[in-house]
């Protein structure tokens, strides 16, 4: 409601502050910058950095670099602008100045994620959260390359689920948010190397497709050994960062229980 607010009124020409927390590069010191930047109504965060990448000037008159940020889609699919606004994880292309910054003066503080190594300035490199994809084997195994007829049907509530669970665009802000998610992970420690929930999330989106389910196990192995569910710590801050509303919880609490059956069952069964 008070977004709202702030959003209706918004007035256009105001001038804003934009602080950043710079950095020109891996292992190198971080510096605060300001930048003066004027506004229109429905601005978002982007336009205002591609203003001071085009006048790459101070707010004491300074002439400096141009700030460096990562984005493709500029529309919450790809995932890439996620940053730290004002303290708060999330994608900076939805991000609105009038929600953020309605008067005259305001300040805005960006600043790049801290659980992924700076390239430079807001740009982190995200590969990590990728690589826990590959890990748990986030696809549908299609046997040959040539024409396998019809997919088994699939019931239209499932269908409703799944296409939910989709919708994660490894943007990160769930790691980001998470106590148990950290920069440098240690391997030798249990919930140091934490895999995080956008995998665990994404395990249950391909263990309950019909084609997908064939690598459930494989799935299972991965989050029931080191790092995998048994580190998630509960804290539910993923579920309330996340831009797509994914159930993240949900996920965790339905795999937990999947993981649980599976350790039981090979336990009794011995290795293959």
């Amino acid at each position: 409601m008070q977004r709202r607010l702030n959003r209706q009124a918004a007035k256009s020409g105001r001038t804003i502050r934009i602080r950043i927390k710079r950095c020109d590069g891996p292992d190198r010191p971080s510096r605060w910058e300001d930048f003066d930047v004027k506004v229109d109504r429905g601005a978002n965060v982007i336009s205002c950095l591609q203003q001071i990448a085009a006048h790459p000037v101070t707010a004491d008159g300074k002439a400096t670099t141009p700030v460096v940020w990562d984005a493709i889609c500029l529309e919450e699919i790809c995932g890439a602008c996620t940053m730290l606004i004002n303290g708060r994880v999330r994608q900076s292309c939805s991000c609105l100045i009038d929600e953020y910054a309605p008067n005259h003066g305001d300040t805005i503080t960006l600043e790049p994620m801290s659980k992924f190594p700076v390239v430079r300035d807001l740009w982190v490199d995200r590969s990590r959260a990728f690589e826990a994809l590959k890990r748990i084997k986030a696809w549908i195994p299609i046997d040959g390359t040539y024409h396998l007829g019809p997919g088994p049907r699939e019931p239209a509530r499932p269908q409703l689920t799944r296409y939910t669970l989709s919708t994660c665009m490894t943007c990160a802000c769930c790691l980001e948010a998470c106590p148990q998610y950290t920069l440098e992970p240690d391997e030798t420690k249990w919930d140091a190397s934490f895999i995080g929930a956008h995998a665990i999330s994404q395990v249950r989106l391909f263990n309950s497709h019909q084609t997908g389910k064939q690598l459930a196990p494989d799935r299972l192995d991965i989050l029931t050994s080191l790092g995998g569910i048994a580190s998630c710590g509960n804290a539910q801050n993923c579920v309330k960062v996340c831009p797509k509303d994914i159930p993240l919880t949900e996920s965790i609490g339905a795999i937990g229980r999947a993981a649980t059956l599976h350790a039981l069952a090979t336990w009794f069964s011995g290795p293959s």
